[in-house]
């Protein structure tokens, strides 16, 4: 049995009211558990940009694949699980900031190149950048301190070099 893997998608849909659900329907009724989902306009304002990122193996996603393909308001897929790629996701990360414990975090948070960007007088607010590698191990490293509240945004890619999905 092929092994699953993770795939990073962009789908470029057309900027219309009802397409993310009918694009997140269809990968729910075939299954598949969206892990990450990050949409936004592109800079044409007819057209948003979908990533996703999903598990699974090679057939069933190429399946996948084509019937994204097929719904009416979809432009474009590109499948970057085989391409080089720079990847992003940001993370606000609110954790308990005792006295005693801020210079530990601030430390972490610099070592990180993450920046604080609120402050109480019991917690920091952290804002991190980067893989999603980079933000797992900053929350691994906060968490002693305790995470109070973690919103992340998901993975937003695109290829290296000089390739976009719109050609």
């Amino acid at each position: 049995m092929p092994k699953p893997m993770q795939h990073t998608i962009t789908v470029l849909v057309e900027n219309k009211p009802g397409v993310l659900a009918r694009v997140s329907g269809l990968f729910a009724r075939r299954g598949f558990n969206i892990e990450s989902l990050a949409v936004s306009i592109t800079d044409d304002p007819t057209v948003s940009r979908m990533t996703i990122v999903v598990t699974g193996d090679d057939s069933t996603l190429d399946q996948i694949n084509k019937q994204t393909c097929k719904l009416i308001d979809v432009i474009k897929l590109v499948d970057y699980s085989q391409m080089s790629t720079v990847e992003r996701e940001l993370a606000l990360i609110k954790v308990s900031a005792e006295s005693d414990s801020r210079a530990a975090i601030m430390q972490i948070v610099d070592i990180f190149r993450a920046k604080i960007i609120d402050i109480s007088k019991k917690s920091f607010t952290i804002e991190v950048t980067g893989g999603s590698d980079k933000v797992d191990a900053i929350e691994d490293l906060l968490r002693p301190y305790g995470i109070m509240e973690v919103v992340r945004t998901g993975k937003i890619a695109m290829a290296r070099g000089s390739h976009t999905a719109m050609t």
